[in-house]
């Protein structure tokens, strides 16, 4: 039995074009929409400006700057990407490469911590550490807790004994190492609490009695029966106030006790407010208090002292916007100013903060609007109004969503299933699961007909539809047919990434069994 070879060369051929169909093909344009080259990738990961993952199957690259494959990656995803490191996950485990492309861990951990130029990575409890500038990675050993803090100092734990083993004194064992949002580390030995910067020095001896943090690089303390409060500093820490009189820290608030009697509220690193007859503090938000006397005033105090001077007849002062405080009065919400009087009177169930001079106002179980001089904008019959800005509000009726001017009148008769305020002032829309745009005066500029919409920047709006992507302008223009099944954009580098089905071109070759090769030719 003869075989003709050229035809079977033909069909193995056909297989496995047929087979390599299955991948991706990415074509790039300029911002300009000029092609500038056709990429082969299954897919391509755009980490940040200058570092680009492809993958091919399970094989992944980061790529050069002709988004050529520069350095295999190895493993099969990326796991994170932690600037400068890239996390990748393999069939054994997590490792580490630069950005740049150097590995530096194999795929082999569990977990690994990052900070700029150190890595810490453990297999159950054990850790190895790997520091950039000595390229090289040491075992640390079997530990009971390792981290690395917000300021890059490597803690460890084992047993009850703490230590810093990039510090000058690695072999140093401390009864307690804890870090905080602050620059600085609250250590503990024999002798007491004291701080230590991040080159593992001590700059404030530890020989406080007790010692805690409370906000950035503060931290209240007490010794030989004076309270403290002391800032730390990457020299010598420095002891910002002390009091014979007892100092509190409890609720995230510092007050001070004259004689058993409660006298000041204390910020961080001193006073805040010193007034006789105070009963009570309460905070309600970050640097906001509430402050209560002995005869029924009710103050709101702000980081720079009185925001609502302390008024009577009052449960509850909120904090406000353009000059008006959301107040509480016998159960109904009304506005007061700073000096502590009534503006808009108490008559509401609840109220919103002022925003361009409107405000919304719960009546039942429906809100309306009211203006900054108390006069009704809009009667109660809205589900829900969120502020204004830019001259519109965004309300729900019906289970529908409506745009409203500063009149309360709706810009829009049909309501939509939701609206959303964009960063750049538009608004995108959704109506029976499709996505259009409204420009920021509420006008339809593109129809909500879209399956998904991304705004990437003025007349260039990518859009999908029946599972395919395409990009159109505000017009509804077409720039990129809807005809690919990705489109990444990258600005900084005028790059605009298409993704379709790659379906190459097959030549089979057969050989035609009439002609015969002839001896000698």
């Amino acid at each position: 039995m003869k075989i003709n070879f050229t035809l079977l060369i033909g069909i193995i051929l056909t297989f496995f074009i047929a087979e390599g169909a299955k991948s991706q093909s990415w074509e790039l344009y300029d911002t300009k929409l000029q092609l500038q080259s056709r990429l082969i990738y299954d897919d391509i990961d755009l980490l940040s400006e200058t570092v680009r993952i492809g993958k091919v199957g399970n094989e992944l690259s980061l790529l050069a700057r002709d988004l050529r494959p520069a350095v295999s990656l190895v493993g099969t995803e990326i796991y994170q990407y932690l600037a400068p490191w890239i996390l990748v996950k393999g069939p054994d485990g997590i490792g580490a490469f630069h950005e740049y492309g150097q590995q530096v861990l194999p795929l082999e951990y569990e977990g690994i911590q990052t900070y700029f130029n150190i890595l810490l990575a453990n297999k159950g409890n054990e850790y190895w550490l790997f520091q950039r500038g000595f390229n090289k990675t040491t075992y640390l050993g079997e530990l009971d807790e390792a981290k690395i803090t917000n300021t890059g100092v490597i803690i460890v734990r084992k047993g009850n004994a703490y230590s810093m083993p990039l510090s000058p004194n690695p072999d140093k064992t401390y009864e307690l190492l804890s870090d905080n949002e602050g620059e600085f580390i609250l250590a503990k030995e024999a002798s007491g609490f004291g701080l230590v910067n991040r080159e593992g020095d001590y700059v404030l001896n530890p020989i406080i009695e007790t010692l805690q943090h409370t906000h950035g690089n503060f931290y209240y303390g007490y010794n030989q029966d004076q309270y403290l409060l002391i800032e730390g500093n990457d020299i010598k820490s420095n002891i910002r106030y002390n009091s014979f009189h007892k100092i509190t820290f409890e609720n995230d608030i510092l007050l001070e006790y004259i004689h058993g009697k409660l006298r000041r509220v204390m910020e961080d690193d001193g006073i805040l407010l010193d007034d006789v007859g105070m009963t009570a503090v309460n905070k309600i938000g970050k640097d906001l208090y509430h402050v209560h006397f002995r005869d029924n005033r009710i103050g709101l105090l702000g980081k720079k002292g009185w925001l609502v001077k302390p008024m009577v007849e009052v449960e509850e002062i909120k904090f406000g916007n353009e000059g008006l405080y959301p107040a509480k009065s016998k159960g109904a919400f009304g506005f007061v100013n700073s000096s502590g009087a009534w503006i808009i009177s108490p008559q509401y169930a609840e109220t919103t903060l002022f925003s361009e001079k409107i405000a919304s106002f719960r009546s039942s179980q429906a809100w309306g609007l009211i203006s900054s001089t108390g006069e009704l904008v809009s009667d109660a019959n809205w589900e829900e109004i969120k502020p204004f800005h830019q001259g519109l509000a965004i309300a729900k009726a019906n289970g529908k969503y409506f745009l409203l001017n500063t009149f309360g009148a709706p810009l829009n008769t049909e309501g939509y299933d939701s609206i959303y305020r964009t960063t750049d002032g538009y608004f995108l829309v959704e109506k029976s699961m499709k996505s259009g745009l409204l420009n920021g005066v509420g006008e339809e500029i593109i129809p909500a007909e879209f399956e998904g919409l991304r705004r990437e920047r003025k007349n260039f709006v990518v859009v999908q539809k029946d599972g395919l992507t395409g990009v159109i302008n505000e017009t509804g223009e077409i720039i990129f047919p809807l005809a690919y099944e990705e489109i990444l954009v990258d600005w900084e580098n005028e790059q605009i990434f298409t993704k379709s089905r790659y379906v190459p071109t097959v030549i089979q070759i057969i050989e035609d069994p009439s002609k015969k090769n002839k001896k000698g030719a």
